[in-house]
């Protein structure tokens, strides 16, 4: 088979396509034959040596998300043979998905809703499970609720308005004047332009704040919580100094630390059938371009997801 790996950190163009031996399925895993793989801007900080290094030194393969067809397993677990299947195996561990076939944990794996083509469930686990943990396990978003989601035109915002919405939250977005239309399209209630408006003098009385974009949109956010309000944050979720700040405020502060949950993927899978979820992907690669794909990951300001095609 083939897979994308790199011998050192570097730019898009330390990505190297290889041949190497297909693994073999530990008992409760299953061999998929992969046909798409989603591509998550951590992949591009690891890939530069930029991030905690979750995978260690190269040579490593990078990636999590896939959505394939099953080739073999224990026939009497979850899956048979010509199964189509997604997920995102062993995350935070190397799931090696830059590649034609995964082994992958049963259990990390869902059905691939029919609605959904290969590309487009491919590119729903990571974002998908970090809003839904987010929103639901953490936040415990409910009816009426008020969420705010930053970045809500990247690719977990328009999931997490999506499911915020689902859940019959109220549900305010920042995003760039550029992507107002395609916010809105994804059932957002009020669509605040960040780069007119200050979220800060727009917004108050907010339940719930997701945020994904870091910085002193964090802090800053404090600001339009109500009395006993909660950020969630998928991109500050070690920063004790704030995390104290919010609690000394009477603030509920959680940080997102994203797992391959099965009882979370069916509850994607779900909305999905119900017709409630939709994931957007903004360019497919074919698997030869993956460094293509990749500058575009660096240069950040996607609207939904990149994948590629395997």
């Amino acid at each position: 088979m083939r897979v994308i790996t790199q011998q050192t950190f570097g730019g898009p163009e330390v990505l190297t396509i290889v041949d190497a031996p297909e693994p073999h399925p530990l008992p409760t895993e299953v061999l998929v034959r992969v046909k798409a793989i989603g591509l998550n801007p951590l992949e591009a900080l690891l890939r530069a040596g930029e991030f905690p290094p979750l995978l260690g030194q190269p040579p490593f393969i990078l990636g999590w998300d896939i959505s394939g067809v099953v080739e073999e397993g224990p026939l009497t677990y979850r899956f048979r043979p010509g199964d189509e299947v997604f997920g995102m195996p062993l995350f935070p561990r190397a799931g090696s998905a830059y590649a034609e076939v995964v082994s992958a944990p049963a259990l990390h794996l869902a059905r691939k809703p029919a609605s959904l083509s290969h590309v487009e469930a491919a590119a729903l686990p990571v974002v998908g499970l970090t809003a839904w943990q987010g929103l639901v396990d953490l936040a415990g978003v409910t009816e009426g609720d008020r969420v705010l989601v930053h970045g809500g035109g990247g690719g977990v915002g328009h999931v997490a308005i999506q499911i915020a919405k689902a859940l019959g939250a109220h549900v305010i977005a920042t995003a760039s004047g550029g992507k107002r239309k395609f916010v809105e399209e994804f059932g957002a209630d009020e669509v605040i332009d960040y780069t007119a408006v200050d979220f800060t003098e727009a917004v108050r009385d907010i339940d719930v704040v997701l945020d994904t974009i870091g910085g002193d949109t964090v802090e800053r956010s404090l600001e339009v919580l109500r009395p006993g309000g909660h950020l969630v944050t998928a991109v500050a979720e070690g920063d004790s100094a704030l995390a104290a700040k919010y609690a000394a405020a009477g603030m509920r502060f959680s940080g997102i630390a994203v797992d391959p949950d099965p009882v979370a993927l069916r509850g994607l899978v779900e909305l999905v059938e119900q017709g409630r979820l939709r994931i957007h992907v903004q360019e497919t690669f074919p698997f030869e371009r993956v460094a293509v794909a990749h500058r575009l990951l660096d240069g950040g300001h996607l609207q939904g997801k990149l994948v590629l095609t395997v």
